[in-house]
């Protein structure tokens, strides 16, 4: 009997467990998946949650009703990996031995990586959205904040869903015009870019729409530490943002047993080969998900599109043969931009958001780059078909690969 151990139960393990379970044959493999949280949850929900606008039992749900039968559940947090001895040892000792290895346990918010943001402030002054808890925290501080400087700040990228920093700003300009207080709010957004995104024609959009809610940016910003006697932030080049309600994005980093076995780069993200996700240092272990170094976003969307190639990646590479289809870095977002509108984009690799329609060329109905109230609802309505269809591995409609069909690309870019 072999056996595929999966650590993480979030998005992309939990689509590994159920796709895998029903292509590998029972009588001749063994699946186990390794999760200390009990509870899974939608994580685009956290924005939502920080402005009052999402309950809890909407996105939060038991890890073992997201899984298939057969699939051994095994709660406890990883604490060493034996690559020569293809051993996972947990927190509490057990061992747990594999034939094949998936790594899918994503990336963690880490504010102790930076000086003063860890400190006597979390929690009072100085904020995030990229827990459960901390979202939970922020709305209760948001409902009684009697207004001043607010900012949003990025300490480095990657990041978990790096449009959602700039979704919390334009959301943030709509929760305080609805309240009738805007003019007693100004927003900044910090970033270490040197614009609103990563790719120029989709920060040109972003960067005028931030624009015309009256957002503040301030690219380029490295920060070095946080003032928590004068409530500012503090770049390496000695330039100051003060702050009286900071809401931050930590550095995001991967498990430290991933460091610790020398599968990961300084972030403790596993190198792999980003067209098939297997470790470049072990050819036993694969990454899926946030867990990686790929070049591409850390979303929900990624780990989609990975596992609609992965199961015959992961047949063909134990037949010893190369993969037919490589994943090419594709990714879609909806990025809500406040008023009960959005915007999507849909990117690989290679080709950089651009605007168009989508699905469909001229009939879309979604708009590409373009805010409009089908992106939002879309949005919306994209929590049951997470629920549904993507973490029980079911088909979705939806090519893994980027399609250029009904994209644009402006004269000017």
């Amino acid at each position: 009997m072999k056996r595929l151990v999966i650590l993480g139960a979030g998005t992309a393990g939990t689509i590994a467990a159920n796709k895998m379970r029903r292509k590998l044959k029972k009588d001749e493999w063994d699946i186990t998946i390794v999760e200390q949280a009990p509870l899974h949850d939608y994580q685009p929900g956290y924005l939502f949650m920080a402005f009052g606008r999402q309950r809890i039992r909407q996105i939060r749900r038991p890890v073992p009703r997201l899984l298939p039968r057969g699939v051994t559940l095994i709660s406890g947090s990883v604490e060493s990996l034996n690559r020569d001895e293809k051993t996972v040892v947990l927190a509490d000792q057990t061992v747990v031995p594999y034939d094949y290895l998936v790594i899918a346990t994503g990336v963690s918010p880490r504010p102790d990586q930076t000086p003063g943001m860890g400190g006597g402030q979390w929690g009072k002054s100085i904020h995030s959205f990229y827990t459960f808890d901390d979202a939970l925290a922020l709305k209760e501080k948001l409902a009684t904040w009697e207004g001043g400087r607010l900012v949003m700040h990025v300490t480095e990228m990657p990041i978990k869903c790096p449009v959602a920093p700039l979704e919390f700003s334009l959301l943030a300009d709509s929760f305080f015009r609805r309240r009738g207080m805007r003019d007693k709010v100004s927003i900044t957004f910090v970033t270490p870019l040197p614009g609103a995104f990563t790719r120029p024609i989709a920060a040109a959009t972003l960067g005028d729409l931030l624009g015309s809610r009256d957002i503040a940016v301030e690219p380029d910003f490295m920060i070095e530490r946080i003032d928590e006697d004068t409530h500012a932030l503090v770049s390496y080049d000695e330039r100051e943002v003060p702050f009286d309600l900071l809401v931050t994005v930590p550095v995001n980093m991967g498990a430290d047993f991933v460091g610790l076995s020398g599968l990961g780069d300084d972030l403790n993200l596993v190198e792999v080969d980003k067209g098939t996700m297997l470790s470049t240092k072990d050819d036993s272990i694969f990454a899926l998900g946030d867990a990686t170094n790929i070049p591409t976003s850390k979303a929900g969307a990624v780990a989609h599109f990975q596992m609609d190639l992965f199961v015959d990646i992961f047949l063909r590479h134990l037949a010893g043969k190369e993969a037919e289809e490589e994943y090419d870095g594709h990714a879609i977002c909806f990025v809500e931009s406040g008023g009960g509108k959005g915007l999507l984009l849909d990117f690989n690799y290679e080709t950089e958001p651009l605007p168009g329609s989508f699905p469909f060329p001229l009939i879309g109905p979604l708009r590409l780059l373009k805010e409009s109230r089908i992106n939002h609802w879309s949005k919306l309505a994209f929590r049951y078909v997470y629920w549904m269809l993507l973490l029980p591995g079911r088909y979705i409609p939806m090519s893994a690969h980027l399609s250029l069909w009904g994209k644009k690309r402006p004269k000017t870019a």
